[in-house]
């Protein structure tokens, strides 16, 4: 009997991905923008470790990044929870 309903289950749904085209394309620009925010952070070390090297506390590496990172993790989670256009799946 549970065989049965799997199947009219089945019968009334499309056999697919979970996602459409567009959310994973907005997935990897959002996977973009983490990678870009992490690449700001990087640098500003000292060549000599006896020396300190202050560019490590500039603006980009304790302001910006971070900022760029969390807006790519929001960006990743509205890319995943947008809804798609089922007009176009119809036709």
């Amino acid at each position: 009997m549970a065989k049965k309903d799997l199947n009219k289950k089945k019968q009334g749904q499309k056999e697919g991905f979970a996602l459409d085209k567009k959310n994973y394309i907005m997935i990897a620009i959002g996977f973009g923008i983490i990678v870009l925010g992490f690449l700001l952070m990087i640098g500003g070390k000292s060549d000599d470790p006896n020396v300190f090297n202050p560019a490590i506390f500039s603006f980009r590496r304790i302001t910006l990044a971070p900022v760029i990172i969390l807006f790519g993790f929001a960006f990743e989670i509205w890319a995943i929870m947008k809804k798609t256009d089922q007009k176009s799946e119809i036709n």
